[in-house]
């Protein structure tokens, strides 16, 4: 599978090569929303606090006696039906962390890249580490590129020239590699990538059974139950 790489003028210089493990999957839209949905979950803070009426200052003191008023019975003016009481069924301090399997979590990632690659919103572009650390070159830049809402610029590593120069520009942001997130891939609608940061996404979100050899001990637990089979 291949792909065009364009330089920061916009013209195509030559093609990357693709791994279909990573972008070329059919993309599985359930394990995408639930890792969406696990990301904000986990970004939220659960700081939200309302206080019961045990906690409320003041109250102590029964407002009126029991009988012979004509009122309604009442034994503290900071019970949750007068103003300044207590709040009934109210926030406290909690966490909304969730966890998805390591293999959902790759698999919702390369679903999210295989998407975009399927509606051709990706882009590979080389040597723009040497544009000058200015917005007005960066500009220039987003300016060749095909027309999009946003963009996500994905670098193989931290490079404090091209966040600078990206920096001020609205609806485009720079992450790195091995950060990427089924949430900014979404969000943003397209995906410029720097043509030496492909080698480090398809090493970092392809499943590890997809590129190592088996570990002697899986090949010894082959052969064990081969052997078994044998003698059964």
């Amino acid at each position: 599978m291949k792909i065009d790489v364009h330089n920061t003028a916009g013209e195509v210089v030559g093609n990357a090569e693709l791994d279909e493990l990573v972008w070329n999957i059919e993309p599985n839209i359930a394990v995408m929303h639930q890792a969406m949905v696990m990301q904000q979950a986990n970004a939220r803070v659960g700081s939200a606090d309302t206080k019961t009426r045990a906690e409320v200052r003041g109250g102590g003191r029964k407002p009126w006696r029991q009988k012979g008023t004509g009122r309604a019975r009442q034994g503290s003016t900071r019970a949750p039906n007068w103003i300044g009481g207590g709040v009934v069924w109210g926030p406290h301090p909690r966490k909304y962390t969730q966890k998805m399997p390591y293999k959902m979590r790759r698999l919702a990632v390369r679903s999210a890249l295989s998407a975009k690659v399927r509606d051709e919103r990706v882009t590979v572009i080389s040597n723009l580490g040497e544009i000058e650390a200015r917005t007005k070159a960066m500009m220039t830049v987003v300016e060749k590129l095909p027309e999009s809402r946003s963009l996500l610029i994905v670098l193989s590593a931290k490079a404090e020239g091209i966040e600078r120069a990206a920096g001020n520009i609205p609806n485009v942001r720079t992450i790195l590699a091995s950060y990427l997130n089924v949430r900014d891939v979404l969000k943003y609608d397209r995906l410029v990538v720097t043509q030496d940061a492909l080698p480090l996404i398809e090493g970092t979100w392809a499943l590890p059974e997809d590129r190592r050899e088996p570990s002697k001990w899986k090949l010894a637990r082959q052969a064990a139950r081969a052997e078994a089979e044998k003698e059964a």
